[in-house]
């Protein structure tokens, strides 16, 4: 069962100082200046196209959203949402990644329970006792489920005409979503060859499965983006999360990031520009290597 993440700690600390009406303006402002919201640019453009698909996933059907450009085959990339899951902010972070050629599908982490969105943005998540009504479901996701829902997902993006099965696939999670891009790309790892976490909760426990132990069940690159007051309650994870890849061979950039937990995501009281675009160039380039 997944631990307790640093999340949940850090949002109900900065909305108690912030206010939930002022974390829900953030995502207006930023959609609207861009360059977070460049991915809403491109697909009111009409250089990609995306919405919501079905995905037969292990347990159910995963009502998903699927986006890449509108011609062309692109290698594929599985996003996995934090905590508040599915929701109009990662879909336009979808359609920007789209708009620099990968076919990006965002799954609903919590498709066994309730369809996607539950909530409109993170302020609502907070606002409607989020915490409390995600947790069960949320304990359902372990390394096992996870993979399992991995293996189908990439089953029917090696069906789409817009997915070039010839490049390799890479898959990205934030907070809740870290740990599954490990999980990912140990469950399949002929296919998943880059995996990135943003500000990942649990990366290093003592459970089994563990995302610290399965760098040498894996084939991929590894982006490990940590917020400095992660870092600052556990300091020697990104030493530990070093030395498992070095140890299994796997390249791996595990860097700090002077922002802290959920900095990359626009919805987010603590979103910081700045660092999210050193991050998301960073994804970049992990891609340009790897698929």
């Amino acid at each position: 069962m997944l631990r307790r993440w640093a999340h949940e700690e850090l949002s109900r600390r900065t909305f108690g100082m912030a206010g939930v009406a002022g974390a829900a303006g953030l995502l207006a402002a930023c959609a609207a200046a861009g360059p977070a919201g460049a991915g809403a640019t491109a697909a009111a453009s009409g250089t990609v196209r995306g919405g919501r698909v079905n995905v037969p996933l292990a347990e159910g059907t995963n009502d998903a959203y699927f986006t890449a450009l509108r011609t062309g085959r692109h290698p594929a990339v599985i996003l996995w949402p934090d905590i508040a899951s599915l929701r109009p902010v990662f879909t336009q972070m979808a359609d920007r990644l789209a708009g620099h050629g990968f076919a990006v599908l965002v799954l609903n982490p919590y498709y066994r329970d309730t369809p996607a969105p539950v909530f409109a943005d993170f302020a609502a998540f907070v606002a409607q006792g989020g915490f409390q009504r995600v947790g069960p479901w949320r304990s359902r996701l372990t390394a096992e489920t996870i993979g399992a829902d991995t293996r189908a997902a990439v089953a029917w993006l090696d069906a789409q005409p817009q997915v070039d099965t010839a490049r390799g696939i890479g898959t990205q999670g934030y907070c809740m979503g870290g740990p599954f891009t490990f999980w990912s790309a140990a469950a399949i790892p002929q296919r998943v060859r880059a995996a990135a976490s943003f500000h990942g909760g649990g990366l290093v426990t003592d459970n089994p499965g563990s995302p610290h132990t399965t760098f040498g069940a894996t084939r991929a690159h590894y982006l490990v983006a940590i917020s400095q007051d992660d870092d600052a309650k556990a300091p020697t994870h990104k030493t530990i999360l070093s030395e498992a890849a070095a140890a299994a061979g796997r390249p791996a950039v595990v860097e700090v990031y002077p922002a802290d937990h959920g900095w990359t995501v626009p919805d987010s009281p603590v979103y910081d520009r700045t660092q999210a675009e050193r991050a998301w160039e960073a994804l970049l380039a992990l891609y340009a290597r790897a698929l």
